[in-house]
């Protein structure tokens, strides 16, 4: 079977316009979270987010750097920041194909959970105020979720596998996953992979609001309000933006002399096969995406030294995606953190952003804090949580959890490249 390796990062957050900027001042302790101010959130009882900075300031998120003024018009945000970091992506990873052959093997896999429900709303109150002379022809593909994919390729000319995959809060780590085992069949040598994501719009608000799903308790302290296995945590924050990676066959990185992050070893997938929104009451599921991890990755429990859970802070799924990690590490050895403490839950981009956390992680040896994380609930003691300030330690491998509605799961199981 072929080894697949990252060889490109970028990343788009509510802490950054970049890996760079986001993962210092994640590892810093700070919080992306705040007052929604860019739609009317009066009468929603949730009035935060994880919003992505613009501006051309340092850290922000430049929207013209990455599509002209003229151009976003005709699509939807989501598509933005996920065209903004796979250009970060193939940027850092050099990888510029100029001949057909290359471009035919060089392919696109990028998920979102919902795609373009901003575009979605803004054109059904216009065609219900307006009629349908106010519908804008770009609409439809402007909606689209695989339509990020066909923009990357397009601005790249990478003819390989295009596709997207859509399983919620999991699609970003399945994109990963899937592309993976691609370049391991031989279907491409490349594939830019990831997940995107920019529901935070007074329609999805609304939406996860009425379920009671999102943090209604600390409008008046937005940043202490992802606080992932706290006594305190009342529901999850919705955060936006974009999480890509350039996968490569090791032969092909090691020929162009590609500098090379981690490697991808074990991916596990599952579903639960109990409720639309609930997680299984026992943890099977995700402790049986965990396992599946591991056995592809051919390694013992013990030898994961950190897990980036999937942690949203909502009072039913922590606790049981941590007696899923008990299950099948014990607690004796392992860290864990939950990074949406800082940026809140970024959806179908989640997946694909906690992804690139792990292999920084990985990398420079230093475990992402779980912010808040100041009263644990008793049944989630005697685990290494990583509470409020990041901690060194070195790794070898790590495993990064993503879970979803419809009770599809997803483990990544990343190494140091040797």
């Amino acid at each position: 079977m072929k080894r697949v390796v990252i060889t490109g990062i970028g990343a788009v957050s509510p802490l950054a316009g970049d890996i760079k900027n986001t993962w210092e001042r994640l590892i810093a302790g700070q919080s992306g979270i705040g007052l929604v101010d860019t739609f009317d959130v009066s009468d929603i009882p949730c009035k935060i987010g994880g919003l992505v900075p613009h501006g051309t300031g340092a850290g922000e998120f430049d929207d013209e750097k990455y599509m002209s003024k003229k151009e976003q018009r005709k699509t939807d945000k989501f598509t933005l920041y996920g065209l903004g970091a796979a250009i970060q992506a193939v940027e850092d990873s050099g990888w510029m194909p100029e001949d057909e052959e290359s471009r035919e093997r060089t392919g696109v896999m990028i998920g979102a959970g919902i795609g373009g429900l901003p575009r979605i709303y803004d054109t059904a109150i216009a065609l219900h105020e307006g009629g349908f002379r106010k519908v804008s022809p770009f609409f439809i593909p402007a909606s689209l979720i695989n339509i990020l994919a066909g923009h990357v390729s397009i601005k790249y000319g990478f003819q390989g596998p295009n596709h997207a995959t859509v399983t919620a809060c999991s699609s970003g780590a399945h994109a990963i996953g899937d592309a993976a085992r691609l370049i391991q069949w031989g279907d491409a040598d490349v594939m830019v992979a990831g997940g995107a994501e920019a529901a935070l719009c007074r329609l999805g608000m609304a939406g996860f609001s009425a379920m009671r799903a999102l943090s209604s308790s600390y409008n008046d302290t937005p940043e202490k309000a992802s606080r992932p296995w706290d006594e305190g945590r009342d529901g999850f924050v919705m955060g936006e933006g974009s999480g890509i990676v350039v996968l490569e066959e090791l032969e092909h990185a090691k020929k162009r002399g590609a500098k090379i992050y981690g490697e991808i070893v074990g991916y596990g997938l599952s579903g639960d096969a109990n409720h639309v929104t609930a997680p299984h009451p026992e943890g099977k599921g995700a402790a049986r995406s965990m396992k599946m991890a591991l056995k592809r990755a051919g390694i013992n429990p013990e030898e994961i030294g950190y897990v980036n859970a999937h942690g949203t802070s909502t009072p039913m799924g922590d606790e049981l995606e941590l007696g899923a990690v008990r299950q099948v590490f014990g607690s004796d050895y392992i860290s864990v953190s939950s990074t949406k403490s800082a940026i809140g839950h970024l959806l179908g981009a989640a997946g694909g952003i906690e992804a690139i956390f792990s292999l920084k992680a990985l990398n420079e040896g230093i475990l992402p804090p779980t912010l808040n994380l100041e009263n644990p609930s008793e049944s989630c003691r005697g685990i290494d949580l990583v509470p409020l300030v990041a901690k060194e330690k070195k790794l070898q491998y790590v495993l990064s959890n993503s879970f979803g509605f419809g009770g599809t799961n997803a483990s990544l199981i990343l190494k140091t490249f040797e």
